[in-house]
């Protein structure tokens, strides 16, 4: 993983607003105000209209948690996303991925998987190269996934995309409790 630079000091919550500290409270994972939330803060307004749709990806959409995660895991380590890499080999640990398959999403597609597993990560892999699924990936996954799925499959990959970007852009660091945080 790339190491970035900060590029966006954390908001001091305490200076926020009565609206955008029921914002910030709103995002706390155990207690704790997860630096992602510490610097994208400095627009509340976007964090209000993002967590709406990002809320949806991680928790209500139609796919398996299993397979979510390893789209979410696949897209952050093409993008060398150290904070999303990081932040979902936890929730991917949470939901049974093992060990041994958190090494193989390093490896995509040609990794040790089976058939239906690979076919997933070629899905990440399609849209990060060429900004579409393939044909024979999408039609191996159609014979799974329903409609639904097929479409929450391709915002899954988007919109852990567009979360790398901007953790990387921004230099989001880790939050202190990940391994590999500077303490």
């Amino acid at each position: 993983m790339i190491r970035r630079k900060q590029r966006i000091a954390m908001r001091d919550f305490s200076q926020l607003s009565e609206e955008d500290a029921e914002t910030a409270a709103k995002h706390r994972v155990n207690g704790r105000d997860l630096n992602l939330f510490r610097v994208l803060m400095n627009h509340p307004d976007l964090v209000r209209r993002w967590t709406v749709f990002a809320g949806h990806v991680l928790r209500k959409q139609t796919l398996p948690p299993r397979e979510r995660e390893l789209l979410i895991l696949r897209i952050g380590w093409l993008n060398q996303a150290e904070y999303e890499w990081a932040q979902h080999v936890e929730i991917a640990k949470r939901e049974g991925i093992s060990e041994a398959e958190i090494e193989g999403v390093k490896l995509g597609p040609t990794g040790p998987w089976s058939p239906e597993d690979a076919t997933l990560l070629q899905a990440v892999d399609d849209l990060f190269e060429n900004s579409v699924v393939s044909e024979p990936t999408w039609t191996a996954l159609a014979k799974k996934f329903s409609t639904e799925q097929m479409i929450d499959l391709v915002f899954t990959i988007g919109q852990y995309n567009l979360v790398s970007w901007a953790l990387n852009s921004l230099g989001v660091p880790l939050d202190d409790y990940l391994p590999g945080a500077k303490r």
